[in-house]
């Protein structure tokens, strides 16, 4: 009878020192960085040391953002691009290559919600720009990201909790962050053997300017309210410590997991 002593193991990766949040050192790539979530984190990085790389759409859109992240005392890549644009993603890269030698972490924040309408309505180019950004874009980022990446580097992807629960009028961003959910479990496993982590944080409504449309309509704003038990939105404060702990050491032995930030949303 074979024994759990006769069990041959792989060596865990050595991580030195205790777990921790200081980021100095540590590169970072944050896309969707111009506004809101995504912003946040990449300001957060900065105040934990890291060096940040940012991009979104254009360069003047990241300007303001640099400026706070000087004031962190770093300095801070700009590498504007469409991450739709898979020769756009590979040229940002390239000069996060040039400027850092490699990448310890890449937040995958960018993404559109541009409708609320219902399925049948939703014009063929909305559908397609929808998915291209938020599944493309995170499919893009990371594939071209890994190749900078070593043992020990970590992909966080920005879903939401519809991903796994059902919103009437939203079946393109629905669909989209459903699939992110699906690609970041495959990235998990194929990634694994590079020591790369792959996970997924899923808020529910935050106060950014994405969701402010809905916040402030009557209707709607009440209807969510009364879909979270806690009683009122998340600020990004709220959501940008799971991402700090999950591309940080403290999250070492996490992959292929989702984090659900919602206010109790899921549960209910």
């Amino acid at each position: 009878m074979t024994s759990f002593a006769d069990i041959s193991v792989a060596t865990p990766p050595a991580v030195g020192g205790d777990i921790q949040f200081d980021f100095t050192g540590k590169r970072v790539w944050v896309t969707g960085a111009s506004r809101g979530l995504g912003r946040a984190i990449a300001e957060a990085h900065s105040r934990a040391g890291a060096r940040v790389a940012l991009t979104a759409r254009t360069e003047e859109s990241l300007l303001d953002v640099a400026e706070g992240i000087r004031k962190h005392g770093t300095e801070p890549l700009i590498v504007s691009a469409d991450v739709a644009d898979a020769a756009a993603v590979r040229r940002c890269v390239s000069k996060i290559e040039s400027a850092w030698g490699g990448l310890d972490v890449l937040v995958n924040c960018a993404g559109i919600s541009p409708v609320f309408q219902r399925a049948e309505s939703i014009e063929d180019d909305i559908w397609r720009s929808v998915l291209d950004v938020n599944v493309t874009g995170t499919f893009n980022c990371a594939t071209a990201a890994v190749r900078l990446m070593s043992r020990g580097a970590s992909v966080v992807n920005i879903s939401s909790i519809h991903g796994q629960v059902g919103m009437e009028r939203m079946a393109a961003y629905s669909t989209s962050k459903g699939a992110v959910d699906a690609l970041s479990r495959t990235l998990a496993l194929e990634w694994s053997e590079r020591g790369v982590r792959v996970n997924v944080v899923s808020p529910g409504y935050v106060e950014t300017d994405m969701t402010e449309g809905l916040r402030g309509h009557p209707k709607w704003r009440q209807y969510l309210l009364d879909r979270v038990p806690v009683g009122h939105f998340a600020t990004t404060d709220d959501i940008v410590g799971s991402v700090l702990f999950l591309s940080s050491s403290a999250g070492r032995y996490m992959t292929g997991t989702n984090v659900v930030i919602d206010g109790g949303w899921t549960a209910s």
